[in-house]
């Protein structure tokens, strides 16, 4: 529009007859040079007013069609665990709020914990809380501290193949199978033979170091102790799973939410003679299964703007009933982040 108003105003300018003719001789335009100059400005204002016509088109020059609110980008990465349900947050989101793009990555708690310190992201999910020096480093790099906020709950439960007959297992017996030195190597050692498997030898499924799953399990099954050599570490929640329930000798942990037909869900006990518990939704809630645990997110300071907004929008019914369809537990009516 701005080009068309400057071709107008030449225009207008140069349709005065009389002036000087070109050269700067001083004399007056001939009747004869006024008319080709016009005939030649004509041209040129029709050739401008093509140019300009057909840029209106290309770019909607003079539209009144609204381009909508510009698009806000949040990241958020972390928790293998949390992958999924946090993938259908932001599909969900989507809908809501059209003009907020929330992008997902995992990795483990350990890398979105690793990028809110660096402040390179908004969101870190976590499926194990942010220990003492991470929360220091991320005040000493960006001035901020962290917030968290649980926004739902887990049951980390111990997978073995269907067709293993085995039905629970203790605390003791988790450790002797997966710390370093412990005693237990083969299925035979828990009494347990398993259908068509000539060779009891148990397959180890676990986690890399960088997840919160793998720390998790760490401090409450392991007491901190190394874990043995030799296992198979995976990379997500649900490839171990996937490993579990191609293996008939394997045995691992991960989130319930990934359970599938091919694997079952053992029930667990802190010691040998007290009753086991499931990993249920119910048995997660009240806590009594033994490793039940929070899902949480964390943020640098309180969330601002769009990204409050999304934090909401999880803790409100509407957020927390996907936490539920995702296999999960939903948080109790009117948590807050703390």
């Amino acid at each position: 529009m701005a080009m068309a108003m400057a071709v107008v105003f030449a225009g207008g300018r140069s349709s005065v007859t009389g002036g000087p003719a070109p050269g700067g001789s001083g004399r007056p335009r001939s009747a004869r040079e006024t008319s080709t100059g016009s005939a030649r400005f004509a041209g040129s204002l029709r050739g401008a007013g093509l140019a300009v016509g057909l840029a209106c088109v290309l770019v909607g020059c003079g539209s009144k069609q609204d381009s909508g609110p510009a698009q806000t980008l949040i990241q958020v990465k972390g928790s293998d665990t949390m992958v999924n349900v946090a993938q259908a947050w932001a599909e969900e989101y989507r809908k809501v709020a059209p003009s907020v793009d929330v992008e997902v990555s995992g990795g483990g708690s350990g890398v979105g914990i690793a990028a809110l310190e660096r402040g390179t992201i908004d969101i870190a999910n976590s499926s194990r809380n942010m220990k003492p020096e991470e929360i220091e480093q991320a005040k000493r790099n960006t001035g901020k501290e962290p917030k968290e906020f649980v926004v739902g709950f887990d049951a980390l439960a111990i997978y073995v193949h269907k067709d293993n007959p085995l039905e629970e297992i203790t605390f003791d017996q988790l450790a002797q199978l997966f710390m370093e030195g412990g005693t237990i190597t083969n299925w035979s050692q828990l009494g347990v033979t398993i259908p068509g498997v000539a060779d009891g030898e148990i397959v180890r499924v676990s986690r890399q170091s960088s997840s919160g799953t793998y720390e998790f399990f760490r401090e409450h099954v392991l007491a901190q102790k190394d874990f043995k050599l030799g296992s198979r570490d995976m990379n997500g929640s649900k490839e171990v799973v996937e490993l579990v329930g191609n293996t008939k000798t394997a045995i691992g942990y991960s989130g319930m939410g990934y359970a599938t037909p091919e694997v079952k869900m053992l029930r667990l006990t802190r010691k040998a003679g007290e009753p086991a518990v499931e990993p249920t939704m119910a048995n997660t809630l009240n806590m009594n299964y033994p490793l039940a645990r929070s899902l949480l997110i964390y943020t640098l300071g309180e969330p601002q703007a769009e990204v409050r907004g999304y934090i909401e929008w999880i803790l409100s019914p509407a957020g927390q009933r996907i936490v539920e369809e995702s296999g999960y537990v939903p948080v109790v009516a009117g948590a807050q982040g703390s």
